[in-house]
């Protein structure tokens, strides 16, 4: 048995399926992690993939499904988009989506999200989505996005599964717990959403990086924001509305 067969006996990830029925009492809110050209589109800088990366390009399709989906039904977005000061480093990555380059904006396949304005666009320079989301007056977008829209789901997809989504995910278990967003009662993680990128050990050895082996890392991912209170899903579907006048809106 290899090494990646082992960990997924060993730590079992239990995947659900999320059936959104609009209309319900439990209102869902999306939010996209960081599918920016930087991290996800070919050659645009030091974190983006080398080569067309089949788990990269799976994230986005199923991002893109699904946010047309929330949006035609105008429930709320948000979308979260690396965004550095060259004068900023993010130690110990290397500098990336920096502001100008490019890099820093959403896939061409998403850019629309930026040109909706019920889309709330959070710009952050650190790894955690929530620590990125404060204001100066100790506010926060994310909180504020929960509260206004009365969500009680969050479905979080996005790069890197083990990393940013990893991260924002605890975060957001706590401010449940604790009461800071009090509509909210469920987090949910779309694996298929989700993605990492590939450092094999040997390309590691080469440039003085840690490995970072892709299907691991994912597996890993989800597995320890499913420990941190999280549901983790492999398929997300939306229901049909029916109306009192047994009419379908699809």
């Amino acid at each position: 048995m290899d090494l990646i067969s082992w960990v997924k006996a060993e730590l079992p990830v239990r995947m659900e399926h999320l059936c959104i029925r609009i209309g319900d009492d439990e209102r869902t809110g999306l939010v996209v992690l960081d599918e920016v050209n930087g991290f996800c589109t070919v050659g645009h800088g030091n974190l983006a993939p080398r080569a067309p990366d089949a788990q990269v390009e799976r994230m986005v399709d199923e991002t893109v499904r699904i946010a047309r989906e929330f949006r035609s039904r105008h429930l709320p977005v948000l979308a979260f988009l690396d965004c550095h000061d060259p004068n900023k480093p993010e130690n110990p990555y290397p500098p990336h989506c920096l502001v100008g380059s490019g890099e820093e904006e959403l896939v061409p396949d998403l850019k629309w999200l930026e040109d909706d304005d019920e889309v709330v666009l959070v710009r952050k320079d650190c790894i955690n989505g929530f620590v990125g989301a404060m204001r100066p007056d100790g506010s926060n977008t994310v909180v504020d996005w929960i509260n206004a829209n009365k969500i009680q789901r969050i479905l979080v997809v996005g790069v890197c599964t083990d990393i940013c989504v990893l991260d924002f995910v605890a975060t957001m278990t706590s401010v449940r717990n604790h009461g800071i967003s009090p509509p909210l009662e469920e987090i949910v993680v779309y694996a298929q959403g989700c993605s990492t990128y590939d450092l094999p050990l040997a390309v590691a050895k080469e440039i003085g990086a840690v490995a970072h082996p892709q299907d691991l890392a994912h597996h890993m991912g989800l597995y320890l924001t499913a420990a941190r209170g999280a549901k983790i899903v492999d398929s997300v579907q939306f229901a049909a509305e029916i109306h009192p006048n047994g009419v379908k809106k699809v």
